[in-house]
């Protein structure tokens, strides 16, 4: 779709000289999430991967863990009173015999761009609900020269960006460093739901040995969303949340904040990063 962004008139002074001009700006729109025809959550998006951002939202909920726990995922005809299909209502549903979790039908979530959940009885949900333990996964190990390459190569991938300023994105990285895949959002979150989406329709969940780099924060429901999916390793060019760090430390995952140039703060699992390597060249 063509949706991703829109023309806006803008005034614009430079050095006091003032103009008038189009100005590219990222598209937002409400996604309505239902689950097997039940209205479930709403999200501020960026029009574009709208499948697979619903069932990466569903795997962080818990819902989905594999590519055979989904059936299909439609757009929802005649969202509207009039009978106009927006494309802004998503229908997930689910193979038979996959659990709906209570938990999930009963909160009927209004998201924002930029929020998540939080607190305690969340963490504690995280750790036992997840069907990709981390500590499950295969060995890594990663250098932190690999790391530190990784914002670079996050940002190179950003094509949106470019041309509106205005959008989060976030990345997989294999343990060579190689790209993966990266999509882009007004949402973090959204961006890694995206991700996550894309991988359990294309069988590829759990991720084990996979690296998630996001281009903000490290939020704790970045951490729960890398946890559900059998992330490894998450990195983030600014810094975590307590209770990101909470998490990591509770469940195994490796959290890389404050990634910039050749200088980093590992806040957990730090034996996947070759410190000692590190000492070495220093």
């Amino acid at each position: 779709m063509g949706r991703v962004t829109e023309r806006r008139k803008v005034v614009r002074i430079r050095d006091g000289v003032v103009s008038s001009r189009p100005d590219t700006l990222v598209t937002e729109e409400p996604l309505e999430i239902r689950l097997n025809g039940k209205p479930l959550a709403i999200t501020m998006r960026t029009p574009g991967d709208d499948f697979a951002l619903a069932v990466g939202f569903l795997v962080s909920e818990g819902v989905l863990a594999t590519a055979s726990d989904l059936r299909n995922v439609v757009y929802c005809a005649g969202a509207t009173a009039d009978g106009v299909n927006t494309y802004n209502v998503v229908d997930v549903q689910t193979a038979p015999g996959v659990r709906i979790p209570d938990v999930t039908l009963e909160r009927n979530v209004y998201t924002t761009s930029s929020c998540g959940l939080c607190g305690k009885a969340s963490l504690d949900a995280v750790r036992t609900t997840t069907r990709h333990p981390i500590a499950d996964s295969p060995p890594l190990r990663l250098t932190p020269e690999l790391l530190a390459a990784l914002p670079d190569r996050l940002r190179a991938s950003q094509r949106v960006f470019d041309r509106t300023g205005g959008l989060h994105a976030a990345a997989l990285f294999d343990e060579a460093g190689e790209l993966l895949d990266v999509r882009e959002d007004v949402g973090r979150h959204n961006a890694v739901d995206k991700l996550v989406g894309r991988a359990l329709q294309g069988g590829g969940l759990p991720l084990s040995r996979a690296v998630l780099m996001v281009s903000g924060r490290a939020s704790f429901e970045l951490a729960q969303k890398a946890v559900m999916a059998g992330i490894p390793v998450l990195a983030a060019v600014s810094a975590p949340s307590s209770l990101a760090v909470d998490l990591a430390a509770e469940t195994g995952l490796t959290l890389v904040g404050f990634l910039r140039g050749s200088s980093m703060n590992v806040y957990a699992g730090e034996d996947r990063v070759a410190l000692r390597t590190a000492a070495a060249r220093g």
